[in-house]
């Protein structure tokens, strides 16, 4: 159970101390892992069609994700696009603000994971999830941990058997926060250092009690965006580690990769250290108030990850397979390197692709 209180810092060491308090750690602030601008299509020839659902095999997958829930915790999503019809939609609003989306990351990120057809283009990994739990824990100015933590444990509490994330701990914006109030800029990122690094912790211990709860509450997989801060455009070795919470252990972390004509590439924005990767660049799929928008990031690439996990879940149940521990070998054991252009680096795209059960 997942608790938030104001403590001194005292009292938040005598607390911890507490035999069934697994971790305390200040609220620090969260912020959407925004898709990267493009405003050309990397690959113009993939830019019309939804080519991560080939990608990963799910256009020749016997399995949809029926009777799988899944849980996209985001900036919400506009249930009146109709590539959501005939899903049940439930909603919780975690922020101030309406409990639509606002901004349209949340809704792209769904129609990847389980929307219909769209104009008879398929746009979902899996389109035969019925239902859904839609957390909006991002606003216009951001989140915090203390809300993603409530939400995990709502998605849980509702059946989610996985749980998509295209989020990450924003750091400056903790150290800003703390300049404003008058903190010295040293202070203030040691303070920042101090919070990311409990947070980390506090994270881990979450996806160890998902895990230790499974035989309860049933199976569940933590998907989330290892981050679009790297740059290999500018220099190949402008690359930036996995962010949180991604980065902690629990995670299925997710990196991008796009189409080239010699075989997927790591996108030049994606982190590296993820568990995984998914179809990141060029990513079409459904637009705030109907349509298509193409999108890129590792927030394109999580919900495909997302998406496949739910095909594994389907088969799994249906064969009585599913357990914590099977669930999660099927996944990662997924994974291939085969489409990769020659030369990439492991580091990059960690096992590799994931790819939708085909039996």
């Amino acid at each position: 159970m997942v608790e938030v209180d104001a403590l001194t810092v005292r009292r938040a060491a005598e607390v911890s101390r507490h035999r069934d308090v697994e971790a305390v750690a200040p609220v620090v602030p969260m912020k959407l892992i925004a898709p990267v601008s493009l405003t050309v299509a990397a690959n113009p020839a993939f830019a019309s069609r939804a080519w991560g659902i080939q990608a990963v095999g799910a256009d020749t997958s016997p399995f949809s994700g029926d009777g799988v829930t899944v849980a996209v915790l985001d900036t919400g999503i506009d249930p009146s696009h109709p590539t959501f019809g005939g899903i049940e939609l439930v909603r919780h609003n975690f922020t101030s603000e309406s409990e639509d989306d606002i901004h349209g990351h949340g809704t792209h990120c769904a129609g990847t994971i389980f929307g219909r057809d769209v104009d008879g283009k398929r746009i979902g990994v899996a389109p035969g999830v019925r239902t859904a739990l839609i957390g909006k824990v991002l606003g216009q100015d951001g989140g915090g941990s203390d809300v993603i933590l409530a939400a995990i444990e709502w998605a849980i509490q509702n059946g989610a058997q996985v749980i998509s994330m295209s989020l990450g701990i924003d750091f400056p914006g903790m150290v800003a926060d703390l300049e404003r109030e008058g903190v010295p800029t040293e202070l203030a990122t040691s303070m920042a250092l101090e919070g990311y690094r409990a947070n980390i912790l506090l994270f881990e211990r979450l996806g160890s009690l998902v895990q230790a709860r499974a035989s309860f509450t049933g199976p569940c997989l933590l998907v989330a965006a290892a981050g679009n801060e790297s740059r290999r455009d500018q220099d190949p070795n402008f690359v930036i580690a996995v962010s949180p919470p991604a980065a902690a252990d629990g995670m299925v972390s997710v990196a991008a990769v796009g189409p080239d004509p010699d075989g997927f590439t790591i996108a030049s924005f994606s982190n590296y250290g993820a568990r995984l990767s998914g179809p990141g660049v060029d990513i079409l799929s459904a637009r705030v108030s109907g349509g298509l928008i193409m999108m890129s990031g590792t927030s394109m690439a999580t919900p495909h990850v997302a998406g496949v996990a739910a095909l594994w879940a389907e088969k799994l149940m249906k064969s009585g397979q599913f357990s914590q521990q099977r669930f999660i070998d099927r996944l990662v054991g997924s994974a291939v390197t085969d489409e990769m252009k020659p030369g990439f680096s492991p580091a990059d795209v960690g096992n590799g692709v994931v790819q939708a059960p085909q039996e």
